[in-house]
């Protein structure tokens, strides 16, 4: 992956840092850091010893180099060289004994010791004057990294330091457990605590998905999504070091990093025939696997084949997962491996898998289906793969079977007696789940080939087509086209063309007239009628209710829970109850009615689970987000927002909807750009193809941050745009907002008379229909139009009769706006206090700043709190504000102008952000 200029950052290690400050500034003391390759005890330690200013000691690093042949006590030897300018007088005589090995500090060290003939004793004054020495530079902090590759003088040496250390002297030692020649013994032998020295003993452990997704934001400069992150922890087990090298290096974003390839190179190089025979066979078989599979697979009897794990365990090269499971650490070292097989060698592999796989009591289908690929037996590929995919789809795994089908359907040799049927079955499974693409992309040449493909079959291969490229693709144009096109290809078969017109009904898609959605509906409703087939019935049923209920008819949710309670025999059946919940939940949530929604949407996440419909899920948690935000439950909406979007996979439906939210909620705190590139990507952008519904709240957005930045022309445009869309179609339930904010832009633009004749064509269009959200949103037109007149008392009454209103339905937001447009009719000071209180609760901090901008400006005092404390070194709401405005990169300047306060309060505000935080750069703060 491409890598910005962001720096390495130290992530997950905050208790480690603690604890080792704590033991350093106690000496004497031991820190012993254990942790496998790259995971970060380098860092670790120069984290620790960098940012302590209140540290005096002197820090003498050094390390044990992987030689053949160590040289005795070299580590140490090599950190006192460093010593030349900070030796003091009065060394202890023992200290010559250092003469013959430390040349650089001869000038500097006593005479020379008399020779020793007995070479215990000569070892014993070695070790002592290098004690000596060291007392003599304390305080000090000896680091010695790498310890499993040191020697055992060396080793001894170290133990005989930190038996009876020096009072000033701290000493920091590294290394890897996996590497140790005594497992568990970094120094040779068990190592005892002595009485009143400071001791810890620490394992790093590899970094979570979280943890991961933030070291990667930091080295990439930008954000991360949960999925990405969930990817490049399980690429790269969360070991800091193979994450930045995977992450920096500049090749494809799957290859392996050059340094990684040379280390498992390097491990690989020892190992003999056998152990090198398991560790190819765990390669090729990716994950985990038992060690009587790896033997199999590995060419091996049972005997030589343990013994050859073993040996892969003890040099490192595979971990054992436990529960009898062995592989590779992470994926890279599992990929660098296969990677140098060679194309025979590779092949052979694959193929002996296959056979020990199929000799399993449940064989894997999915594992045998790669395998056999792999290997080049595509008769026994496809068999396993179209196999694998049925039985996919038979436990509601939506997404495998999917990726099954497209991997068949694309193969350049498939026969041509395959291709239909795979292509019908993959055209069917794809239509509940999210993946669209590919699936797309394989569907269109199979409809669009010239070949002998009868009518009826292209006809429901381009249906199934159609509804994918309206649903996930967001493409109703060409959706439509198809869908259309479909219908005449299965003349000879009016059940499913039914079906087709049934999608050609739904109101949301495309920009026609509902008349049009009407006759649809109509002639589906007529075939569906003379056919037993349930799940047509309720596919045309379903979406002739979601019609009606856009049109404001009341009786819909006694029908659907009539169809709910009667249930469905099969599978398609729930699928289709599913699809009209989905469907019905997503309608009442934009007019307003919330209880039906949640009712609907409840019922439809259930089927929709059993059933195994990842799309139908996803657009009812895309749903839920809407209410979230209608209903002012706004805590962590961004978050779950985002966590929408990135499970969606690109599927428009699901997408769109969360980028609408996030658009909204960057309109409420101020942050235009955002916003507007939210709102653009939800529907701005290409309202031909967007849903009916989504493009007429963005764009009631889009001209609220219009006025918001006195840009009355602009909003007056884009308000044009969109109830000119409206008044085409002909459904103004769903422009409850863009009503009243294109009002709001006539009467600041002074088109007075515009804003009447809205207001009259608006009670119009929706009298006697069951749009509740829309009636409330009336009286703000009413009022905004009385406003302009110059009548405030009118116009507070409307606003406030839109207040009730909007309450009722559990709309707490708009409500709160309401009240503020009542209050700047007719003011109310203790009154826009509260309101104050009201939008900081809800979490729209700009309409709370601008509430107290005015109370500031009417000269209120507020009462004082009562029975609450300070915030000690958590953020206050407002030092949360500011924090969140300076994590997205907002100046100064430009949060004052947001939170309508003076430049120098934010200043104050951004230092104690800082402070509590405890960051010294505004770059390194992130939203609370």
């Amino acid at each position: 992956m491409t890598a910005g200029m962001g720096a390495s950052v130290l992530v997950g290690r905050d208790a480690e840092i603690r604890a080792m400050r704590t033991a350093l500034a106690r000496p004497p003391a031991v820190v012993l850091i254990e942790g496998e390759a790259g995971i970060g005890k380098t860092r670790l330690v120069r984290e620790v010893l960098a940012r302590r200013p209140d540290l005096r000691a002197r820090v003498l690093s050094g390390s044990c180099p992987p030689l053949r042949e160590p040289f005795p006590y070299g580590p140490l030897f090599d950190v006192l060289r460093t010593l030349a300018h900070a030796v003091p007088a009065g060394l202890s005589p023992v200290c010559g004994a250092l003469r013959p090995y430390l040349p650089e500090l001869a000038e500097r060290l006593p005479p020379p010791c008399e020779p020793l003939h007995d070479p215990a004793a000569a070892t014993h004054r070695i070790f002592r004057a290098v004690g000596a020495l060291l007392a003599a530079v304390c305080p000090a902090v000896l680091v010695v990294e790498d310890l499993h590759w040191a020697d055992d003088g060396t080793r001894d040496l170290i133990r005989f330091l930190i038996e009876d250390p020096p009072p000033g002297l701290a000493v920091v030692l590294t290394y890897r457990r996996e590497d140790l020649p005594a497992p568990g013994l970094p120094l040779g032998r068990a190592y005892r605590r002595a009485a009143g020295h400071e001791s810890l003993l620490m394992r790093l452990e590899a970094l979570d998905a979280g943890e991961v997704r933030t070291l990667a934001a930091a080295l990439t400069g930008g954000p991360v999504s949960a999925r990405l992150a969930d990817e490049l922890h399980e690429r790269t087990a969360g070991i800091p070091f193979v994450l930045e090298e995977f992450v920096r290096g500049p090749g494809a974003p799957t290859a392996v990093p050059a340094l990684l390839q040379e280390a498992m190179a390097d491990r690989t190089a020892g190992l003999d025939a056998p152990a090198l025979a398991v560790v190819h066979a765990a390669a090729v078989l990716r994950d985990p696997a038992q060690e009587a599979l790896v033997t199999a697979v590995a060419g091996l009897d049972e005997e030589a084949g343990a013994a050859a794990v073993g040996a892969a365990l003890r040099a490192g090269v595979l971990h054992d997962w436990g529960e009898d499971r062995y592989g590779f650490r992470h994926g890279l070292a599992q990929q660098a491996v296969y990677e140098a097989l060679l194309g025979p060698d590779r092949r052979r592999l694959h193929l002996r898998a296959v056979t020990a796989l199929a000799a399993l009591p449940a064989p894997p289908l999915v594992r045998l289906a790669y395998h056999a690929r792999q290997a080049g037996a595509v008769e026994a590929w496809r068999r396993y793969a179209e196999d694998a995919a049925e039985h996919a789809r038979e436990i509601g795994d939506t997404a495998l079977a999917v990726e099954l089908l497209e991997g068949l359907l694309d193969d350049p040799g498939l026969p041509a007696e395959d291709c239909a049927r795979l292509a019908l079955r993959l055209s069917r499974a794809a239509t509940i789940g999210l993946t669209h693409r590919r699936t797309a992309r394989l569907l269109r040449r199979v409809v669009d080939d010239g070949g002998a493909l009868p009518d009826a079959v292209r006809g429901d291969i381009r249906l199934n087509l159609g509804l994918l490229l309206n649903n996930q693709a967001g493409d109703h144009r060409q959706g439509r086209l198809d869908t259309v096109r479909a219908v005449a290809e299965l003349r000879e078969r009016p059940a499913r063309a039914a079906r087709g017109m049934a999608g050609l009904a739904m109101p949301t898609w495309g920009e026609e007239p509902y008349a049009v959605y009407q006759e649809w509906i109509g002639r589906a409703e007529r075939i569906a009628a003379a056919h037993g087939d349930e799940a047509l019935r309720l596919a045309v049923r379903g979406n002739h209710l979601v019609l009606r209920m856009a049109l404001g008819e009341g009786a819909v949710r006694a029908e659907a829970e009539a169809l709910l309670a009667a249930g469905a025999a099969d599978r398609a059946g729930r699928l289709e109850l599913a699809r009209m919940c989905g469907n019905l939940a997503d309608a009442a949530a934009w007019l307003g009615k919330d209880p039906e929604a949640d009712l609907f949407r409840r019922e439809g996440d259930r089927i929709a689970a059993a059933c195994g419909a990842p799309y139908l899920r996803g657009i009812i948690d895309a749903t839920v987000l809407r209410l979230e935000w209608s209903q002012g439950r706004w805590e962590g909406l961004g978050e779950r927002a985002r966590q929408v979007w990135e499970a969606a996979q690109g599927a428009y439906g699901i997408e769109s909807e969360a980028r609408l939210v996030l658009g909204l909620l960057g309109a409420a705190h101020g942050e235009w750009e955002e916003a507007a590139e939210h709102l653009a990507a939800a529907a701005l952008d290409d309202p031909h193809n967007a849903a009916s519904p989504v493009l007429a709240a963005a764009g009631a957005a889009a001209v609220r941050i219009h006025l918001a930045r006195g840009r009355a022309g602009a909003a007056c445009s884009e308000a044009d745009r969109g109830l000119a869309r409206v008044r085409h179609k002909g459904l103004w339930g769903w422009a409850a907002d863009l009503a009243a904010a294109g009002v709001d832009a006539y009467v600041r633009a002074g088109r007075i008379a515009d804003a009447g004749r809205l207001t009259g064509e608006y009670a119009q269009a929706i009298a006697g229909r069951d749009h509740p959200l829309a009636l409330a949103a009336l009286p703000l037109c009413r009022a905004a139009v009385a406003r302009s007149a110059g009548q405030p008392q009118e116009a507070s009454a409307h606003y406030r009769r839109a207040a009730a209103q909007f309450t009722a339905l559990r709309r707490p937001h708009s409500a709160a706006q309401a009240v503020e447009a009542a209050l700047e009719c007719v003011p109310d000071a203790d009154e826009l206090a509260l309101l104050a209180a009201e939008f900081e609760r809800i979490g729209a901090v700009r309409e709370a700043a601008r509430c107290r901008r005015a109370l500031r400006g009417s000269g209120h005092v507020a009462a004082a709190r009562r029975g609450r404390g300070g915030y000690g070194e958590g953020l206050s709401p407002r030092e949360a504000d500011v924090a969140r405005l300076v994590a997205s990169g907002r100046t100064n300047r430009e949060i004052a102008e947001l939170l309508f306060l003076s430049p120098r309060t934010v200043e104050q505000h951004v230092a104690k952000v800082l402070r509590k935080l405890k960051v010294s750069s505004r770059t390194e703060v992130r939203t609370p």
